[in-house]
């Protein structure tokens, strides 16, 4: 008989890993490390990279908004052939366009004179990349531990990934001040390439024979229902539609843009958001030891620093300051993240998750590239101190209107957990949008 697939594997503790921590999940929190240390990077290169060959702030909109429309556009389907394909392959396939697509791009930078369309078409290929990675990643991790385990396992993936996050931020800032962004671009795509090596080694013996669906278009009816009849899922996941938009605006447009004009350049702009991390790793170790009951109240009110960085970046605060604000908010997204992550370990069956996690990504990050491509247009309409501003207000207006939701209000942890550990989608959007703080709350990118 085959093992259940929340089973967790059967292999013997080594010396410095615990024995819950098995092959697929060391395969999975190494390829991790490796893609966030590359891509937290690549984020701040491309928009510098933007900058540097005469583009403005719209440009740098355009390229942002060009890689969230493909993952926007075809989520659903990485949902669904996530529930039908080998994870493992979906994945491997995903780093190696995203580590072609980066490659390239890091040739056209180092090359010099890059046009703006082939840097936008080149980001729409990384991001049509993480739009099949990312259901795929959930999915697998979620059967790499057990339910008994799953909250200790889940706090150390988001730490290890968190701490990788730190240092590709910082050390990719100071590398495009000191030899440009050409070479982070290139470092991302060989971090790609290693990390679909590690996980084409992922063993998938495991998971159990999957019930044949009734198609492409049945699989994504049956996770719609799923989604629509839970008011706390989509209440959150329209909340952060708007919070992921604004966020990523005011941090892959906006962000750069003061850094350049009054904060001294990439290198300062890479701290405070190396300092997001910092806050990531503090909320998570929190995490570790406190379980609130009203997992979606908490949640929620966490949500309100978010609007932080915005405020920040419209003041200006100097560097120590918006450093500050980067922490306190990495650590209220964790919590957010954390408790988000038990939610849906709760409440959705297992057998349908990538479906309502595509689901899931695909409402939080829906208008994510409208608003990176109006950004530089709104800058040009009413400034950039009251574009901040507003992307601070929005923030704190629709995460009040959540809390009006009963069930948000209502929901408690239930224990024992009934399933093993999954990752909080609504948060990592956050991941998957080019914005600097919410890099750090989930496997997006590869």
């Amino acid at each position: 008989m085959s093992p259940s697939p929340t089973a967790p594997p059967r292999t013997s503790a080594r010396r410095g890993r615990p024995a819950w921590a098995g092959r697929n999940y060391t395969l999975l929190t190494s390829a991790a490390v490796v893609t966030n240390l590359g891509s937290h990077g690549a984020l701040i290169a491309a928009a510098f990279a933007v900058l540097e060959s005469g583009g403005s702030g719209g440009d740098v909109g355009l390229v942002a908004a060009a890689r969230t429309l493909p993952l926007v556009a075809f989520l659903l389907i990485g949902g669904a052939l996530a529930d039908r394909l080998p994870r493992h392959r979906v994945m491997v396939a995903a780093n190696a366009l995203n580590c072609l697509s980066q490659a390239a791009f890091a040739v056209l930078v180092l090359a010099g004179d890059p046009q703006l369309w082939q840097m936008m078409l080149l980001t729409a290929l990384c991001g049509t990349g993480t739009a099949f990675f990312n259901p795929a990643a959930e999915g697998m991790l979620l059967s790499s531990v057990s339910g008994e385990h799953s909250n200790r396992a889940f706090a150390l993936f988001r730490m290890a990934m968190n701490g990788a996050g730190i240092g590709g931020a910082a050390l990719g800032g100071a590398m495009i001040a000191a030899i440009g962004p050409g070479w982070v671009l290139a470092v991302d795509a060989a971090a790609f390439a290693l990390a679909g090596v590690l996980r084409a080694f992922l063993d998938v013996g495991h998971a159990g024979d999957r019930a044949p669906g009734g198609g492409l278009l049945a699989d994504l009816r049956e996770g719609w229902v799923e989604f629509r009849t839970r008011p706390w899922l989509w209440s959150i996941v329209l909340q952060f539609s708007v919070v992921v938009a604004v966020v990523g605006a005011a941090e892959s447009v906006y962000g750069p843009l003061v850094a350049r004009d009054q904060l001294g350049g990439p290198a300062p702009w890479g701290l405070a958001l190396a300092f997001f991390g910092i806050g990531t790793i503090a909320g998570a170790v929190l995490m570790m030891i406190w379980k609130p009951r009203r997992l979606l109240l908490v949640g929620t009110l966490c949500v309100f620093p978010l609007a932080l960085p915005s405020a920040g970046l419209a003041v200006p605060l100097p560097v120590w300051g918006l450093c500050a604000v980067m922490l306190v908010s990495g650590a209220a997204i964790e919590v957010f993240g954390v408790n988000w992550m038990t939610t849906m370990h709760q409440e959705i069956p297992e057998e349908k998750f990538s479906r309502v996690s595509a689901y899931d990504w695909f409402g939080s990050v829906s208008m994510l590239p409208l608003a990176t491509a109006v950004a530089g247009p709104v800058e040009s309409a009413f400034g950039r101190t009251s574009a901040l501003w507003g992307c601070a207000t929005l923030v704190v207006l629709v995460t009040a209107a959540v809390l009006a939701v009963p069930d948000v209000r209502r929901l408690t942890r239930r224990t024992p957990p009934p399933k093993a550990v999954s990752l909080p989608a609504a948060a990592a959007p956050l991941a998957a949008a080019p914005a600097g703080p919410a890099v750090a709350s989930g496997p997006a990118d590869g």
